[in-house]
């Protein structure tokens, strides 16, 4: 059943120690913490709700918890803190969050429409452009291609600008922190699908997203392992991280520019990655 709780990890510490277990609404799922560290917004599937934790050095508490009026699956903050992008995933739109001193709200004049069924959504580091992935099919593999919807965020209010075909059931999604090229993870059938049905692969994949100013245009996929969902770029952008769910590993690829490939390079996971989360410098 959904749980309602945040773990709070000191860092600091050898080994790394669980310090507090702050209480929360159902299901937390997606989380951002702002470049200041001082705020975090998590999405709560179950309750379709925001919640605003304040992080004042060690101490995490729920400060406000903002009704969004539906599910809800991910949220980004933008690099300057003022804004946060929600993805709601059962009406496929985008909504906007203005954050002021510590206070967030909400106004849903202006949410925007984005593919279907909107799993996760990230920033460019410049802060110009968001990217969602629609994922399809109430969330599941079926066959047919999927986007990656492109929002303008230098204009006000944010708009979509465009949507970008990217294959079957993105899921995973990520931007590189040299900006120049994004990656959304493909599921293809990889999971949950009958061995013998059309749509099943044993492998998904990953489609490389290049960024040039307001233009977001898929140039390669690449083979990686079963059910893949987490991805993470290195602090440098040099190399890129995918776990692959079924086979409880990480995939590792390489970074040459705008181009990646596959090195081969397996990871062992001692369980199966759900998600992953990397930080630039």
């Amino acid at each position: 059943e959904p749980d309602n709780r945040i773990h709070v990890i000191d860092l600091m510490q050898t080994p790394p120690t669980l310090i507090d277990t702050v209480t929360v609404d159902q299901q937390p799922s997606g989380m951002a913490i702002n470049s200041a560290g001082n705020l975090a917004l998590v999405a709560h599937r179950n309750s379709g709700t925001i919640g605003v934790l304040e992080i004042d050095g060690k101490a995490v508490t729920m400060v406000q918890s903002l009704d969004m009026g539906e599910q809800v699956a991910s949220v980004a903050i933008t690099p300057d803190g003022d804004r946060a992008l929600v993805t709601k995933f059962s009406s496929h739109k985008i909504a906007v969050l203005d954050i002021k001193q510590g206070k967030v709200s909400y106004d849903p004049k202006l949410d925007m429409p984005v593919g279907l069924w909107p799993y996760n959504v990230q920033i460019t580091p410049d802060g110009a452009l968001a990217l969602t992935a629609d994922n399809g099919n109430s969330g599941r593999s079926d066959g047919h291609v999927d986007t990656v919807s492109v929002i303008d965020l230098s204009v006000n209010p944010p708009r979509v600008i465009d949507r970008v075909v990217v294959g079957d059931a993105p899921e995973g999604l990520a931007i590189s922190p040299r900006g120049d090229i994004a990656v959304a993870v493909l599921l293809k059938g990889s999971a949950g699908i009958e061995k013998d049905s059309w749509v099943y692969n044993r492998n998904g994949s990953v489609i490389v997203l290049e960024i040039n100013g307001k233009s977001v245009r898929p140039t390669a996929e690449v083979e990686v392992r079963g059910l893949p969902e987490g991805v993470v770029f290195s602090p440098d952008g040099s190399y890129l991280y995918v776990g692959n769910f079924v086979d409880s590993d990480i995939s590792v690829l390489k970074v040459d520019g705008t181009s990646v490939h596959n090195t081969g390079t397996l990871v062992k996971l001692p369980a199966k990655p759900g998600s992953m989360r990397g930080r630039t410098p």
